[in-house]
């Protein structure tokens, strides 16, 4: 068990099956991290006192733990206010204030679990050496994250960011997860995309290395990887669709650049061939110059955020103690 040392920092990223928690040093060095599972029972009234009662089993030093970050899946704005996250059971509270009290005292700082994950990744991960990014998680879902100047960007009530719900296509009859048609994520997350290749399939009577086996997002770049004809118009009409969208956020963030996490991402740098040309025909010329890279962070990019959200709000605090 880690001995707590003066500004330390835990970081927390609750999920619906599991809840993640590591421990930092200030320079961002992973101590420790550790996993309970997320008790979702009684509308989620037990998550953050396990949460707390994990925590304070690590502090057993008497040095300051000097904050704690932590990321859930639905909007939270800037001052730790959580507008449900539907998942978890939650309605709407202040989680920074909640688990504060718990933890004795101990500053909380909240964020939604796509942003903190953006955060992660500008701090140590793919976006290393950019103040400006957006992260696109390309999962069961599709998720976003947006840095500007090193801060997450909130929105007024915590939604910004929330790129899987841009509306992209007309026509659409089966409804997203959020109740609408046409969204970004039913053709560009992992599941979208192996809704994508079944609709291409569909009595098509086309040769493919796709027919024969369970599709999957990995099995179509797979086969894109091996020139499976069929394959590779799944990934063009993905890569036209995501480059688009990405080129309309470029037109109102103008990042530095867009970073790819997600069970998608492991396809690799060829994602990139398939988005980039389409984000180049279509997004406005000064956006035009943006890096594309692969998210590293993996599970641990909400860990990473939390922790660097709660390391920037104390500096921040700090510098007005001294000023």
């Amino acid at each position: 068990m880690y001995q707590a040392v003066s500004q330390s920092f835990f970081g927390v990223d609750v999920g619906g099956t599991t809840v993640k928690l590591g421990l930092f040093d200030q320079d961002g060095h992973l101590l420790e991290k550790w996993e309970i599972p997320t008790d979702t029972g009684d509308r989620g009234s037990h998550i953050l006192p396990d949460i707390a009662a994990s925590v304070k089993t690590r502090i057993t030093g008497t040095g300051e733990v000097a904050g704690v970050g932590i990321g859930v899946p639905g909007p939270v704005d800037q001052a730790g206010t959580v507008f449900r996250a539907v998942n978890l059971g939650w309605g709407v509270f202040n989680i920074s204030e909640a688990l504060g009290e718990l933890l004795g005292g101990i500053p909380v700082f909240a964020g939604n679990d796509a942003n903190v994950a953006a955060l992660g990744e500008m701090w140590q991960g793919g976006g290393a050496g950019y103040r400006n990014i957006v992260l696109v998680t390309l999962g069961t879902g599709v998720g976003g994250g947006i840095i500007r100047d090193g801060k997450i960007l909130t929105g007024a009530r915590g939604a910004a960011g929330e790129i899987g719900h841009t509306y992209v296509r007309d026509g659409e009859t089966e409804v997203c997860n959020c109740g609408k048609k046409g969204c970004l994520e039913q053709y560009t997350s992992a599941t979208g995309i192996a809704r994508l290749a079944r609709r291409k399939l569909t009595g098509t009577g086309r040769p493919s290395s796709l027919l024969n086996q369970n599709i999957s997002a990995k099995a179509v770049f797979d086969a894109v990887k091996e020139k499976d004809e069929l394959a590779m118009e799944v990934a063009a009409e993905f890569g036209e669709i995501l480059g688009k969208a990405l080129a309309a956020t470029a037109n109102v963030v103008n990042p530095e650049a867009f970073v790819i996490g997600g069970g998608v991402s492991k396809a690799g740098n060829i994602l990139f061939d398939y988005i980039v040309p389409y984000y180049n025909e279509t997004v406005f010329h000064a956006c035009r110059d943006v890096a594309f890279e692969l998210a590293i962070l993996g599970n641990d990019a909400g860990i990473y955020g939390a922790a660097k959200l709660a390391l920037d709000n104390r500096a921040a605090e700090y510098g007005k103690l001294g000023s």
